[in-house]
């Protein structure tokens, strides 16, 4: 049975926050934290939009943090799927901060995250292929599988680390 498709532009969402006192840390900028749920948030909207089910995040290759967001700004997420596996999906978070006096937009983040997809009784299951169209979509799925092959290797050397480290808290 061939797979389904889907445009990228059918996984693309968007989520707008303002920033607020409570949100930023001692250098009066956003805490990281808060902007890597909101990206977690995101990202879990656009893997649903692509396949209709029930999905988890398996990984975050990486947030990289740009530009600093003052309490000022506002803060927009753009997020859509820019590549598919047999059960897993690679979102890309793009994260834009504008300051609300001046109107200034800049890149404050991006993030790669990757999701997988369950059916009803909880097993991986296929989802469809990623079709990009615009440039923008078209060069980030172009790069996706040699950062899947950069997670493969992460994960490999996290299980083997993970193999010599203890359970045991320090006072047992």
């Amino acid at each position: 049975m061939e797979r389904t498709r889907k445009f990228v532009r059918e996984t693309r969402c968007f989520k707008t926050a303002r920033v607020f006192p409570s949100d930023v840390n001692n250098h009066n900028t956003l805490f990281g934290g808060k902007l890597m749920a909101y990206i977690d948030d995101i990202a879990s909207i656009a893997a649903a939009k692509f396949c209709r089910a029930n999905t988890v995040t398996a990984s975050t290759d990486s947030v990289d943090f740009l530009h600093p967001i003052a309490p000022e700004d506002s803060v927009l997420l753009e997020a859509f799927v820019t590549w598919s596996g047999h059960s897993s999906m690679e979102i890309f978070v793009k994260v834009i901060r504008e300051n609300l006096r001046t109107g200034d937009k800049r890149i404050a983040a991006t993030a790669f995250l990757t999701f997988v997809a369950f059916d009803e009784q909880d097993q991986k299951m296929q989802v469809p292929l990623i079709v990009p169209e615009t440039e923008e979509e078209v060069k980030l799925h172009q790069t996706a599988p040699d950062r899947a092959e950069q997670r493969r290797y992460r994960r490999e050397a996290s299980r083997e680390l993970a193999s010599f480290l203890t359970t045991d808290y320090p006072w047992e």
